[in-house]
């Protein structure tokens, strides 16, 4: 896995057969003109088998827990779906639950620990998603808690571990956030943050929002101790319509909304949706074939660590052109007139998520100029409730959000570019 650290873009070969698995990559839906689509950390580029499988799926009438053939068909595959997401987080025991959304995982299961573990606080971050940040404010209000919060560092766009650490004790209940920043692309030093943690508090509960990360790095649940992770699989190349969270086995039995004569580990409320659990193993078989062109494994875990481990190499490399540019065009940190906000050198703790403005040009309008040039990007403002806190928090007003996925090219990147250069010559 030393690859990653540098960067190492795709063979070409493999990434036009990757292009061909993906809708819509190139080409937009509605006009069929051709357009860079460079706003996955909204979304993401769509699976074509991920969408065509649960379509499958879910034409099927049949209920799951049946005894009849079809009925132990469609239950096979929520059982396989589930561990498919045991295989995501890398997840040997707890409990994993869907949601209808994974921001709906975060108030859910937020409240279940602040309501029912003994403390005085949670501490959280100034970097928070607000499915997560909300979630703690609201019930902490609500049982009569204080939340600290830890402030975000104004160079890598992170927060420091001791900035955390510093504000938890031993009446902390719940350490709660985020893997991966939306705004920054800063990953979180997460191993060294629980560990920390955990020295000053054994019993403090560990909850991560990793909707950003899931989709561009590994989360490996061996290696950290905690309660609930959440993913969105919308934005992890498959499906809207839920979310899915691991609930350790400590936090399994904490009282929970459930079913009476359920088990704890059996989490869940309703009927299931087996299409969903459909796509996403349909999601985790194209990372883990992306795997097997890396590595000789049958072992689904490793094969999945293969791929994921291909796909953060490609991503960084197309980083580094974004930043620097290549032999046909500069890159971001050359071209006077923009700012690359929170950039910093170490590219191995950023996801691939930049962060720019342009002189006389305010963040709409440049959304507007992109779009004139078929590059669909998002701006995100102080004056929006998703980015408020953590854009004032980095003492900015906004930015252009760049968010590429690696099933992109580095003409793509070269592309977005060279129509940044023409943007700064109309000012």
């Amino acid at each position: 896995m030393s690859h990653v650290a540098e960067g190492r873009l795709l063979d070409s070969q493999l990434l036009k057969e990757i292009r061909e698995k993906f809708a819509y990559i190139d080409t937009d839906p509605l006009t069929k003109e051709k357009r860079v689509f460079l706003d996955n950390a909204g979304g993401s580029f769509r699976l074509k088998r991920a969408n065509e499988r649960f379509a499958e799926i879910d034409l099927i009438p049949d209920h799951p827990m049946r005894g009849h053939e079809t009925a132990v068909y469609l239950a096979e595959i929520e059982h396989k779906g589930t561990e498919d997401v045991r295989t995501i987080f890398n997840a040997k025991d707890g409990a994993i639950v869907p949601y209808y959304t994974a921001s709906q995982a975060m108030f859910n299961l937020s409240s279940v620990v602040i309501e029912n573990v003994p403390g005085t606080n949670i501490v959280t971050t100034d970097l928070e998603h607000p499915s997560l940040y909300d979630a703690v404010q609201f019930y902490a209000d609500k049982y009569d808690k204080e939340v600290r919060v830890a402030p975000t560092n104004t160079v890598t766009g992170g927060v420091d571990v001791e900035e955390i650490t510093k504000r938890i004790d031993q009446n902390t209940i719940a350490l709660s956030f985020i893997y991966a920043s939306n705004i920054s692309g800063a990953i979180l030093d997460v191993e060294k943050i629980i560990e920390e943690a955990k020295k000053i508090n054994p019993n403090i509960y560990i909850i991560i929002d990793a909707v950003q990360h899931a989709p561009h790095g590994l989360i490996d649940l061996e290696k950290i101790d905690v309660d609930i992770i959440n993913f969105a699989p919308y934005k992890f190349f498959g499906v809207r319509g839920i979310g899915f969270a691991y609930v350790s086995d400590r936090a399994t039995h904490l009282p929970h909304q459930r079913l009476l004569g359920k088990s704890d580990e059996e989490l869940g409320l309703g009927s299931v949706t087996p299409g969903h659990f459909a796509a996403i193993s349909e999601v985790v078989d194209y990372v883990c074939w992306l795997g097997k062109t890396d590595n000789k494994s049958t072992n689904r875990r490793e094969l999945y660590e293969a791929g994921m481990t291909m796909i953060a190499a490609h991503e960084r490399a197309l980083l580094e052109i974004l930043l620097n540019g290549s032999d046909q065009v500069r890159g971001l940190r050359s071209l006077e007139g923009v700012t690359v906000h929170l950039d910093y050198e170490d590219l191995t703790t950023r996801d691939f998520i930049v962060g720019i403005s342009i002189d006389g040009i305010d963040y709409k309008k440049a959304i507007d100029l992109y779009g004139q040039e078929n590059v669909i990007l998002y701006e995100r403002v102080a004056s929006s409730i998703y980015s408020k806190r953590m854009l004032e928090s980095f003492g900015l007003d906004g930015i252009i959000r760049v968010s590429p996925m690696h099933c992109q090219t580095v003409e793509e990147i070269e592309t977005f570019l060279s129509v940044t250069e023409k943007i700064l010559k109309t000012r």
